[in-house]
């Protein structure tokens, strides 16, 4: 058998410690032995306080604001706003050749909503409208325009189906339009929150304008509007999206801007995400607001500043501003043309040439040109003078002794008149042709 191991602790021991009363065997006990383990302790001096600096601070409070007001505008709450100041637009400075000319582009640029109260000088206003149209042609609205399809395929698919088959064409589901228009109630009352997933769908159906009538665009809430316009420009192509910029989001900014002379925040975030696809927001929105010849000098200040603030590829830039320089002049022109110029692109020489043919246009016009020509032609002096032809420049000088201004036109000329011109540069002869 196994030998029983016996503990080291024996029963000896066990009966001294009975003897000792527990008293003695607390007093006598040491409870806190020290071990011979030493802790190292963190030993680092600890250094006087180290403010951080003005310059930082300033840099850490803007970009705390600037993701405070993207959670904000995602959960679709207006951050809260400093009062701006009334800017006039063109007062008594209307001689200055700088930008502080029209503060309105500057505070229309600085306002991160545009919700900046900008008060339109009459004088100005009515210079714009020298060069409006006057007989504009009607508005067209997604209800117009769906109507019409509606009317169309019914009569002409309808008719071929029943000829051929007898069967009439199929219309929606009554299920479906009880859905969307349950769903147009919600966005008539919207103010933050989920949106219904009926909504979200609608980009991939087929039939999405039929479906979109269905909710009552006109009666969206403008927090409704930011996430719609959110929604159509990530899932709709290029071609959808611009449908949807032209029909349904430009009335509801034109409209607002009429109404309250100024421009909602949660309307001026749409404008600002439908950049996502910059192809069908010049497309949709600023191509055809030029093209109504209706486009007042607020609305042309306000939808500016879009330009100003975001990124927009050189392409497409290119091709907005071939557009605006070939199409009938209106005083919007000259603020978009100058927005888009001031963003220094490396423009192709077509463009360029475009350009001047746009200024050399103005040769015979009788009309007094608001200061707002003579700004976007001093804009293009000075970003490209350098790219300019001999023949273009000369030419460009000769336009300023038909169109004068008392302090831009000379600013414009030295500006022509102190640079190289491309040709020489190159060191060919460059022949173009002048309208």
């Amino acid at each position: 058998m196994p030998k029983v191991k016996t503990s080291r602790s024996g029963a000896g021991e066990k009966n001294g410690a009975a003897a000792v009363a527990l008293a003695d065997q607390i007093l006598q006990a040491d409870t806190v032995r020290g071990r011979g383990r030493v802790k190292s302790r963190d030993c680092r001096v600890e250094a006087d306080d180290e403010y951080v600096d003005e310059r930082l601070s300033r840099k850490i409070l803007k970009q705390a604001r600037i993701q405070q007001e993207e959670l904000q505008t995602e959960c679709g709450q207006a951050p809260e706003k400093k009062k701006t100041p009334a800017t006039s637009l063109g007062s008594a400075s209307q001689d200055a050749d700088s930008d502080e000319e029209w503060p309105a582009l500057e505070a229309a640029g600085a306002a991160e909503d545009g919700d900046v109260d900008i008060v339109v000088d009459p004088d100005d206003e009515k210079a714009i409208e020298m060069f409006m149209n006057k007989n504009p042609p009607m508005r067209r609205t997604l209800a117009d325009m769906i109507m019409e399809k509606i009317t169309e395929k019914q009569t002409e698919v309808g008719t071929v189906m029943s000829e051929v088959s007898g069967c009439r064409m199929p219309q929606l589901d009554p299920r479906i339009t009880e859905v969307y228009r349950g769903v147009h109630k919600v966005l008539s009352k919207y103010r933050s929150g989920k949106l219904p997933k009926a909504f979200k769908i609608i980009p991939a159906l087929s039939n999405w304008e039929q479906v979109l009538y269905l909710t009552e665009p006109e009666s969206w809430t403008a927090a409704a509007m930011y996430q719609a316009t959110r929604i159509f420009s990530s899932n709709l192509k290029e071609r959808m999206a611009q449908r949807f910029y032209n029909l349904v989001l430009l009335p509801r900014v034109r409209d607002d801007i009429a109404e309250y002379k100024r421009l909602n925040f949660h309307l001026y975030s749409a404008l600002k995400k439908a950049l996502f696809k910059p192809g069908a927001w010049f497309k949709g929105l600023l191509i055809p607001l030029c093209e109504s010849g209706t486009c007042t000098l607020r609305e042309a200040i306000i939808i500016g500043s879009i330009l100003t603030k975001c990124s927009i590829p050189v392409l497409h830039s290119s091709a907005a501003m071939l557009k605006l320089a070939e199409m009938e002049y209106n005083g919007a022109n000259s603020i978009f043309l100058r927005l888009l110029l001031d963003k220094k692109y490396a423009l192709p020489f077509r463009v360029l040439d475009a350009l001047v043919a746009h200024f050399l246009s103005f040769r015979n016009e009788k009309r007094v040109l608001p200061v707002l020509w003579h700004q976007s032609f001093l804009t293009l002096a000075q970003r490209y003078k350098a790219d300019l032809a001999s023949e273009q420049k000369t030419s460009l000088l000769e336009l300023l002794k038909i169109q004068t201004h008392p302090r831009i036109s000379a600013e414009i000329r030295r500006e022509l008149q102190n640079s190289e011109s491309r040709d020489v540069e190159i060191g060919l002869p460059v022949t173009v042709e002048m309208d």
